[in-house]
């Protein structure tokens, strides 16, 4: 058995099966005073739950809450943090799934492999905190906030949460770049402008231009995007060459039903090249467009051209971080 005694004079006593923790989910009591931080700490280390804990306005600064020896931090999920203050708090591995750090200070906190799934982060403050491998989950919480409103009709609260997940993707890119983890700012700086196009109206050029940009190169984030582009339009053009024919000194290079498939992949082989050196603007002569496949040929040039440099662009981004 184990007595509690807190700042506004009430008391809390604990059994082995964690009765008398209403003082910690009470939202009406202050959670403040030089001993909360103490006195916390020994209920996470007595082993007592603390899913849902009313933490609100409290004064957390430099709380221990590491699980030390064991593989899984401290469950606060559910917890409300609304407002608190978790400066220099060291909360490694600490799961916050579905908790509120709304408004809360965790400015210079550890939270190395934090599970933030669902967690709702709108005002938090997360300036000079470690956030390397933190599980944010498949969507922040406002994002999925934004998809259920949207799917219930409700469009000016969709766009409100919109708004909001976008002030936050904002935040943590700031935060990431000014410590070097420019893979996870770019991640969040993807995420931010996602956020920015869905609240354009559909349909609008503004929209449908910004798609295009994440289609292509994932707002310059993802290279990887430029190449698997590039290779559909080869692929693609390919197939269109071999079906409306190319030249080869004066005969016509195409499909051709009459003959064997081995010929006729020889022949597709022959198309594939001559788009890869169209694409490239290479153009060595050997292989000419001819009929409609000339309108096929200046098409794959002119976006051969566009996304060439747009790789460079996107590519150089990257590395000169």
């Amino acid at each position: 058995m184990c007595h509690y005694h807190f700042l506004d004079g009430s008391q809390c006593e604990l059994d082995d099966a964690g009765k008398g923790l209403c003082f910690w989910h009470d939202p009406t009591i202050s959670k403040a005073g030089k001993n909360l931080v103490s006195e916390l700490e020994a209920i996470a280390k007595a082993g007592h739950k603390m899913e849902g804990f009313s933490l609100t306005r409290a004064n957390l600064e430099g709380i221990n809450l590491v699980r030390h020896g064991n593989p899984d931090g401290y469950c606060f999920a559910s917890a409300d943090f609304y407002r608190a203050n978790l400066k220099n708090a060291h909360l490694f591995q600490i799961d916050l799934k579905d908790a509120s750090l709304m408004k809360a200070d965790c400015r210079e906190a550890n939270l190395h492999f934090a599970n933030l799934e669902n967690t709702n982060l709108l005002g938090a403050r997360f300036d000079g905190a470690k956030i390397e491998n933190i599980h944010w989950g498949r969507r922040l919480f406002h994002k999925q906030k934004a998809l259920e409103a949207e799917k219930s009709g409700r469009h000016e609260g969709a766009l409100d949460f919109l708004e909001q997940a976008e002030e936050i993707c904002r935040h943590l890119r700031k935060v990431s770049e000014a410590q070097g983890l420019f893979e996870l700012a770019g991640h969040f700086f993807h995420e931010e402008m996602k956020m920015r196009r869905f609240q354009m109206p559909p349909l609008s050029i503004e929209r449908i231009g910004s798609w295009l940009v994440d289609i292509f190169c994932g707002y310059g984030e993802k290279p990887m995007r430029v190449i698997a582009f590039s290779l559909c339009i080869i692929f693609m053009c390919s197939f269109a060459f071999f079906l409306l024919g190319i030249g080869d000194s004066g005969q016509r290079v195409a499909v051709n039903l009459a003959t064997s498939w081995q010929d006729n992949f020889m022949m597709w082989g022959k198309t594939l090249y001559f788009s890869v050196v169209t694409f490239t603007t290479l153009g060595y002569g050997d292989l000419v467009p001819i009929g409609f496949s000339r309108v096929v040929a200046a098409i794959e040039a002119f976006t051969g051209s566009f996304t060439l440099a747009l790789f460079v662009v996107v590519f150089v981004k990257k590395m000169t971080r």
